[in-house]
Formats: structure tokens, sequence, C-alpha cells
């Protein structure tokens, strides 16, 4: 998160919107425009504010279970008028990771819907659905009809150490309207424990979807907006662009706190909808072993594992001093850290 330097609270109030530091964003779906088939409030109406502003929106998904032609409909008749080529799915990604790696004609059996198949298909591989078929690879994406029997057979023709394993993602997890679900990455990970093997991985948190999002509309200043830190932000960091996380979706601010180094996102927004508000300048502070953060009204400071913030737990500020300030006493967190979380006085 940025602590680039210090603002006064007049300054803060004549910032410009954070939107404006991006030329495009390069934005996640599942948990950040919908979840199901139903809006996020605000989210599309942000997005076509963005759009009517000269920046472009690209949607990178990771889910595989829809074309992105039926992807670009959803969006649109949400409210945020898209066109198929702004949408990147990690089923595309997993198609072009296969024809770069096998010949053409080449028989793959794909675990997944038929939009992956079509994907398979549009690069000049032939899919197919049984060991039987000879495939000389497997494909693994998101069907939410996906049953047994396809994960066997997946398994059974992965018994042959020839055969080239890729998966779309290995989300562990999916936001539905109901709640959280479970993702792709579950599946993955039943063919995996069967198996003793482990897929590539093409779509999020690889770099190339990213940069393919990029390079098609020719940003040079994109931010990645994900609700995911496992795959949108550590994706971001691969692909060395900023990073935006929304708490719409699965992660929480508690966890973005706990982050390890190569998950922390750049900024925390509560929802898309405030990309149009200025963003707080966060003033950092280090002694040895003392940290203090400072976010607007909100103050955050570290002494061992104990962070103290002085602000309300339901205001974003709090949340921001605390990581700005947790993040520089753990700079180079490998794993999820466990900071002891006390909130003092309530902003005034």
């Amino acid at each position: 998160m940025r602590t680039d330097g210090q603002a006064s609270a007049d300054e803060q109030q004549a910032s410009p919107p954070l939107i404006e530091r991006f030329d495009a964003l390069l934005c996640d779906l599942d948990g950040v425009v919908y979840a199901g088939p139903h809006a996020i409030a605000g989210a599309p109406e942000a997005l076509e504010r963005v759009r009517a502003s000269g920046r472009s929106v690209v949607y990178v998904t990771n889910n595989a279970s829809r074309p992105p032609s039926a992807v670009a409909e959803h969006i649109t008749s949400l409210g945020a008028p898209t066109a198929v080529e702004n949408v990147v799915s990690s089923a595309q990604a997993a198609a072009a990771l296969l024809a770069e790696r096998l010949q053409p004609g080449a028989r793959v059996l794909v675990t997944g819907s038929s939009a992956l198949a079509e994907e398979v298909r549009g690069v000049g591989l032939v899919p197919v659905t049984s060991q039987e078929d000879r495939p000389v690879a497997v494909v693994q994406g998101f069907d939410p009809h996906l049953g047994w029997e396809q994960l066997a057979e997946a398994a059974f023709t992965l018994a042959d150490d020839s055969v080239l394993w890729c998966a779309t993602n290995t989300d562990r997890t999916i936001p539905k309207e109901r709640g959280i679900a479970p993702g792709n990455g579950t599946l993955v990970a039943a063919v995996a424990e069967a198996t003793g093997r482990e897929p590539l991985v093409a779509g999020k948190p690889e770099a190339p979807i990213f940069r393919e999002g990029a390079e098609r509309v020719g940003a040079r200043r994109p931010a990645v907006v994900g609700d995911r830190l496992d795959t949108d932000i550590l994706g971001a960091h691969h692909a060395g662009m900023d990073s935006i996380q929304v708490l719409t979706g699965v992660d929480r601010p508690a966890s973005v706190l706990a982050a390890r180094a190569a998950e922390r996102p750049t900024y925390l927004l509560g929802s898309l909808t405030q990309l149009f508000e200025p963003y707080p300048e966060i003033v950092v502070s280090h002694d040895g072993d003392w940290v203090s953060a400072t976010c607007g009204a909100a103050r955050a400071d570290v002494a061992g594992d104990v962070v103290t913030v002085t602000g309300a737990p339901e205001h974003l500020d709090g949340w921001r001093a605390a990581c700005a300030a947790w993040w520089r006493a753990r700079p180079e967190a490998e794993h999820p850290t466990e900071p002891v979380l006390e909130w003092g006085a309530r902003e005034s």
C-alpha cells in the first residue's frame, strides 16, 4: 500500500480521485462486478463511469465455464456495456499455453465446460472426452456440472507421465449469491491427490493473462482490481502492476492485514464506487522496533506482534494505517502473518 508522502486534510480533499492514477483497469468479475447472476451494488455504474472517462476496462477472469461472448453479454446486461474483445479468460490462456506446447491437431482431454472445449478447438487442437481417444494432454477448468466420472477420466489419463496437464486456474473458492462455494482449485486438488501430480496453471495468478489484458488496450498505467489476494493481487505482483483490493468478495480486511508480502495490495477500497474518491496519503514512521502509520484521522502502532489502531474498525482508514504499519514491520513475510489487532479510541 502506498506510503510515499504526507498530505494535510486540505490537500487530501483537493487531491484527484484514485482512478486518475491509471489509464486502464484489469478487473476481476466474481466478487468484484457480480456475485452469481446479480450485480454487486454500484459496481456496473462505477465501471461505466470509468469507461465514460476515456479509460479502458478489461475483464480478466479465471472463470472458464462460459465463453467470453456470454461474459460480455452478462456484464452489458448489468449496466456496464463491454465488447467481447475486452474479456480475457483463463480458458483462453489455457488454450494458448497448450498451443505453445503441442503439435497442431493434438488431442486434448477437456475436463470442464463446452466453452473450454471451444477455446481448445479454436487454437487448432482437438478436444476429446475419454482416455480411449489417446489424448496427449488434459486441460481442467471449472464447470458447475462436473462430476466424479469426468474427474476420474482425467486421473486415468494422467497416470501416463508423458501426458501434459494444464489447469485454467486453482481458485479454492468462488463467490456466489448465496455465499462462498468451492472453486476449480478444489476439483484440481482432487485429481492431484489421485495422481500425485501438479498441473501447469494458465490463468491468475500467473502474469501472462494480465499482460494480455493490458496489451489489448495499449495500457501503460493499468491497475489490477480484485477481491482475492491469492489470484488477483498476487497476479498483479507477478505482472509488475499496481493492485486494488476491494472488499466485496472473498478476502476481508483482516486477511489483507495478515497477507504475505507477495499478496499485499497497493490500494484498499470497500467497493468500486470509491475509485472516484481521493485516496488518503499514508505516512509511516519507523524507529528500530517501533513502527507507526497514520491515514486520515486514524493511527496504527506496532509493538512486537501487536497492532494498536486508534480509529473506528468500520472505517477503512484504520485498516489502511494498520496494514501500512504492520507491513513495514514485516516487509518480507513469505507466509501469512498473525498480528494481534487492538482497537483504541474511535476516529473523531
